[in-house]
């Protein structure tokens, strides 16, 4: 089935060229390649130089040429591994019979913009105007593109051809995020994605029981992906955390990399991850050198795991029993052979233009073939007679033992080449397209995309379920159910999220779970800060009345000093609730109760005094009773007022001590959110504090509720009454208000009653003093105020 869904891409490819009757270029560009010619051309991107002396990537109608420097001699055997691909099938007569392949190869100098010239080239054609008729004039284009080595630059590409459903199969490119076939619907692969990579890391740190390690990436798609892979991965796992997350940089930045380095050097974690190119590798293993840094030990994704110019004496101290993912090694029979028969085209022996042989003859043996271009330095240089024996120099190209980007290669080319093998096998009036046709190698359209499945892959965020009695092939795609994910195609169960995580929309991702507290930022949180401060301005400017009119009647008769403790005690009130508002923390936790038991025992102190001042006043004005007022002076209202407090103070501190409030978060009230809450501890704490100001409000209910048919010149207790009724209820209606509200919403409830209660008191203590004093000044009078009982 791999080979019918690739072949699919092969016909779309063929067709959007060879359908049309002319192209006309608008531009070329001098790449460094090597070519041949056949019936059907496949492409090849390969490194076989580090890097270009150009800088300038603008696509003009100029010819342009582009110089690379660096020979890379692995690089140069990936190229002659697709050629030695290429020449075995051709010899196979049961392969592609009558139809002989070539290849057009380019160097991309690990350079994107270079490898997007060359990718361009090879889908377009190198011929100034060729016409796709019978007799074609012009290097025809490629069926498919074995390439790129590095997930960057074959992300751009494969962006880009996959509009044109031309395929790519890369041998080395791993990011996962090209598995995605909606936007690669054209790229194919011969390298498992780093998701396995990333698992299969993940299980060495669980294995050795390391928890704590680093993680150090390249600045690049690779590593990016890979960081973000392993960290929803290893919080998903609970194997462990990250010490620390760096990206490396590009090129040698000495300053950067010392802060990265010295972030290990500082670091208790002994394990560092590395996902990145052997080029970073190189610069931050001599800023390793250069600080010291022992004693760590790497973990190498497969990018840089058989690198050899890591492999050096100066290196093993610090690299030394490195473990690393490396890539499947295969054996290719014939390809030594092939290699030592590789020699230079002396007929086009310009190395500097596109022959990559003769460059890796001038390479191995040290000699020139030609005169190096104006501005190049070089000198003392043989000239190449092209009779240089291979056997007798030594060269990696030769080394064979070890193929294992050579052998991903190897099977992508033949993935190509089968794939068009099964599209030109359609046996006439029995084929897949409409009225039973076959594609053609002269005619292909892109409607000839052929398949044979009984069901389709299930995408990330589903699961496949076997339907009964159907074979294996035929399944259905079940989304993975709340809290559960699947991230990769077709698989066959969903796995759960950590307990802080839950499951993206889209299933195919576990993301933090939103964290839900009373917060100052919604509506709800600034109602009820807007109330509060509402309230303690309210306070502040009834205080301030009556301290300035302190000395009128309506202010003496009532009291005053209680009634200013009583306003300073409500302000309190009002400000406490600003503590069940924003997040919780430890401190506003312990906070929060204690300072509203005691400025509410305050209040409700300050209340039960001035009730029974006015008993004890009225008793004095019957004969006989004057003793009672010796029981109700200054220092004694004080002292009941400050001792009733400090029970309260007594009960808040052994809470706090025994069995302290403290933030917890709750998913019990939503699977998909935490809920920061606060709580209480210990509920019998919680129960005597809110029981003792319970207290403290009936026996003051009481005491003014005697009193309410007093002379009317002592007639506040019908004010307190009145504020006392409101209190009660309030604060019972608050109990099963609280036990039944869930999450914020009880925070919500409780600075509702704290706000209610407070503003209770405040208006019905206050409204009608204030009244007088702001309204009806000649009521404030004493002559007024003592002839209320004579006057009905």
């Amino acid at each position: 089935m791999y080979f019918m869904l690739l072949s699919s891409y092969v016909s779309s490819a063929v067709s959007s060229t060879l359908y049309s009757s002319s192209c006309r270029l608008q531009g070329r560009f001098h790449l460094n390649g090597m070519h041949k010619a056949g019936d059907v051309v496949l492409g090849g991107l390969f490194k076989v130089h580090f890097f270009s002396v150009f800088s300038d990537m603008s696509f003009t109608s100029e010819p342009q040429e582009t110089i690379c420097q660096g020979f890379d001699v692995l690089g140069f055997r990936h190229a002659q591994t697709m050629a030695f691909a290429v020449n075995e099938i051709n010899r196979n007569s049961n392969l592609l019979p009558n139809v002989t392949l070539g290849y057009s190869l380019y160097d991309n100098c690990v350079k994107l913009g270079i490898g997007f010239r060359a990718a361009l080239s090879l889908v377009s054609g190198q011929g100034e105007e060729f016409i796709l008729e019978e007799s074609c004039v012009g290097a025809p284009p490629v069926l498919g593109i074995v390439g790129d080595s590095y997930s960057q630059p074959t992300i751009a590409i494969s962006t880009v051809l996959g509009l044109y459903r031309v395929p790519m199969v890369s041998y080395f490119a791993t990011c996962s995020c090209l598995s995605d076939r909606q936007k690669f619907p054209s790229f194919f692969r011969t390298i498992p994605s780093d998701a396995f990579q990333v698992r299969a890391m993940i299980q060495i740190l669980k294995r050795f029981g390391w928890t704590w390690a680093g993680l150090l990436v390249s600045d690049d798609d690779y590593g990016l992906h890979a960081a973000r892979s392993f960290q929803s991965d290893l919080a998903q796992s609970g194997g462990g955390c990250l010490a620390y997350l760096e990206v490396l940089p590009w090129g040698n930045d000495p300053t950067e990399l010392s802060r990265i380095v010295d972030i290990m050097k500082k670091s208790t974690a002994r394990v560092v991850i590395v996902f990145a190119h052997e080029s970073h590798m190189i610069y931050l293993m001599e800023e390793v050198v250069k600080q010291n840094v022992t004693g760590r030990q790497w973990i190498a994704s497969e990018a840089w795991t058989a690198g050899a110019v890591l492999q050096t004496p100066d290196l093993m101290p610090y690299l030394g029993g490195t473990l690393g993912i490396a890539i499947r090694r295969g054996e290719i029979p014939g390809l030594k052979d092939f290699l030592l028969r590789t020699r230079p085209d002396l007929h086009h022996n310009n190395s500097y233009g596109n022959n990559m042989i003769n460059q890796f003859w001038e390479h191995t043996f040290q000699c020139r073939f030609a005169p190096p271009p104006a501005g190049w330095v070089e000198s003392g240089r043989a000239i190449c007679t092209g009779d240089e024996d291979l056997e007798n120099v030594e060269t990696e190209l030769l080394d064979v033992s070890n193929l294992r980007p050579e052998y991903n290669i190897y099977k992508a080319v033949y993935a190509l080449a089968y794939a068009l093998d099964d599209m030109l096998q359609c046996v006439p009036e029995r084929g897949p397209f409409s009225g039973r046709s076959c594609a053609s190698l002269q005619r292909l359209e892109p409607w000839q995309p052929p398949r044979s499945v009984c069901s389709e892959s299930c995408p990330p965020g589903t699961r496949k379920a076997r339907r009964k009695g159907q074979p294996e092939c035929c399944f259905d795609c079940i989304p993975c159910s709340d809290g559960k994910i699947s991230n990769m195609t077709d698989s066959t169960e969903c796995t759960a999220c950590p307990e802080d995580f839950w499951s993206s929309p889209q299933r195919d991702h576990c993301a933090p779970k939103k964290t839900e507290f009373l917060s100052y930022h919604e509506p709800l949180g600034i109602c009820l800060t807007t109330t509060s401060l509402l309230g303690t301005f309210i306070c502040a400017v009834v205080l301030g009345i009556f301290i300035h009119h302190r000395s009128t009647p309506m202010v003496r008769a009532n009291n005053s000093e209680l009634s200013f403790l009583l306003l300073i005690s409500l302000k309190l009130c009002f400000l406490c609730s600003l503590l069940f508002i924003g997040r919780p923390r430890l401190w506003t936790c312990q906070l929060r109760h204690a300072a509203f038991g005691i400025s509410f025992v305050l209040c409700v102190s300050c209340i039960l005094v001035k009730t029974m001042v006015v008993l004890a006043v009225f008793k004095a004005s019957k004969p006989g009773g004057g003793a009672s007022l010796k029981w109700f002076g200054a220092m004694q209202q004080r002292g009941t007022v400050l001792g009733l407090a400090s029970i309260q103070a007594a009960i808040c501190t052994t809470w706090l001590v025994s069995s302290s409030p403290a933030p917890h978060k709750n998913t019990q009230y939503h699977n998909d959110k935490i809920v920061y809450e606060c709580v209480v501890g210990s509920t019998i704490g919680f129960a005597v504090l809110l029981g003792y100001i319970g207290l403290l409000a009936i026996l003051s209910f009481l005491l003014a509720f005697l009193a309410r048919n007093l002379p009317d010149n002592f007639n506040e207790a019908k004010l307190i009454t009145f504020s006392m009724l409101i209190f009660c209820a309030v604060w019972v209606a608050f109990v099963p208000a609280y036990v039944n509200s869930p999450g914020k919403y009880a925070d919500a409830v409780e600075v509702f009653a704290i706000l209610a209660s407070s503003f209770g008191l405040l208006v019905a203590l206050f409204g009608p003093k204030c009244y007088i004093i702001l309204l009806r000044p000649e009521r404030n009078t004493k002559k007024a105020i003592m002839g209320r009982g004579t006057t009905k």
